[in-house]
């Protein structure tokens, strides 16, 4: 969505209507997930996909009907039938899509509120209501879908969006009746919609599809060097908000680092501590030696941030946080740092050093924790402190 939205804004503006085609649910081995959308428009020609093949041309062929019509719909494609059979998805996948013809100031209105709350570093939650919560009319469309014909089971329910902020607040709405309508609808989407907060995935209930565009998380990765420079790379692609700090203006730079959001350049002991880390700051401390570490771990790790990780082998994060506990730093807080970073993939090379990192970071990010992470280092208590 994060591509789409400013495709779809420069398409209204332009005055060129865009069939938008968002997979709202999936069951089965289907080519995309839910969440996946496709933009059609009149003369044929699309951005995104939907998983290609004999499906991909149906929506189109769908999307334009409804661009010319001007009505949403919705289809459900089986593709253990005739849209299977052509791309080898013979699977028993079934997909279900939402298509919404974008053709006025109403629809650019949600789009604009969608780019705004994503421009913001916010996350969205867009609610596509898309079946009734009555469940004999669930009843009889799984009935459709058992028939031996039903290679695509056509649904006229007409399809509405809602987007809601961060802090669970209805922001915008597309193809909606009346007020009365509104709120009624806006009640029960609420009523049992997931909280953005928890990063949850795509899911169905009652006949609405919630699609999180999630916020992102902000890695401040602490060392320009080689590492440092491969796992923002890396981190920005995978929807980090990347900051890098250095003490080396010459090694922060914006050839070394075009996409990052912020380059620092300074002090570490006046940097690090001026930096904002909130509950949901990522840190990376992947300096160019052992002091430079225990430095930059002595002015983040006490800090309130979701993630904090340190390179380096198990021996010198030993002695780090043998020194950093007789300068005063909780045993407690160190606890909480993940050293030495990195899943164990074996990596010898930069780039398998920074995929490592970087996967360890989307795991913590989406699981809240890193599956097999190895011992953590023994944190020697400050005899002091006894």
């Amino acid at each position: 969505m994060r591509q789409a939205v400013p495709q779809i804004l420069q398409s209204l503006d332009a005055g060129r209507p865009v069939a938008y085609c968002r997979l709202v649910e999936t069951s089965g081995s289907t080519p995309q997930k839910a969440g996946a959308v496709m933009l059609i428009y009149p003369d044929g020609s699309q951005h995104g996909t939907l998983g290609g093949g004999c499906v991909e041309a149906e929506v189109k062929r769908r999307a334009l009907g409804v661009l010319e019509l001007g009505q949403p719909s919705v289809a459900e494609f089986q593709l253990d039938h005739d849209y299977g059979w052509d791309d080898g998805l013979i699977c028993g996948g079934r997909m279900t899509v939402a298509i919404f013809a974008l053709v006025d100031d109403a629809c650019r209105s949600y789009f604009a509120s969608f780019e705004l709350a994503l421009s913001a570093g916010q996350g969205v939650m867009e609610a596509l209501v898309f079946g009734t919560d009555d469940p004999q009319a669930n009843s009889e469309k799984e009935a459709s879908r058992d028939s031996p014909s039903s290679s695509q089971v056509e649904s006229h329910f007409a399809p509405r969006s809602y987007l809601f902020d961060a802090e669970g607040e209805c922001i915008a709405s597309m193809e909606v009746g009346g007020e009365s309508d509104f709120a009624a609808e806006v009640a029960r989407v609420t009523g049992v919609m997931p909280n953005l907060s928890d990063r949850p995935r795509p899911k169905v209930r009652t006949g609405i599809a919630f699609l999180p565009v999630l916020p992102r998380c902000r890695l401040i990765i602490v060392g320009a060097g080689h590492i440092g420079q491969a796992v923002a790379e890396l981190a920005t692609s995978l929807d980090f908000d990347v900051s890098v700090v250095d003490d080396r203006a010459e090694c922060a730079t914006r050839e070394r680092f075009p996409h990052v959001s912020e380059r620092v350049v300074g002090p570490m002991a006046e940097v690090l501590p001026a930096l904002e880390v909130t509950p949901t700051t990522y840190c990376l401390i992947v300096t160019r030696g052992h002091n430079h570490d225990q430095e930059a771990l002595f002015h983040v790790v006490q800090r309130p941030a979701r993630y904090i990780g340190l390179i380096g082998s198990r021996r010198k994060i030993k002695l780090i946080f043998d020194n950093l506990v007789a300068e005063g730093i909780s045993p407690a807080s160190l606890k909480k740092v993940y050293a030495p970073i990195g899943i164990d993939i074996g990596s010898q090379t930069v780039a398998e050093i920074a995929v490592s990192v970087a996967a360890e970071l989307v795991a913590h990010r989406n699981l809240g924790s890193v599956p097999g992470r190895p011992q953590s280092i023994p944190v020697q208590e400050d005899e002091g402190n006894n």
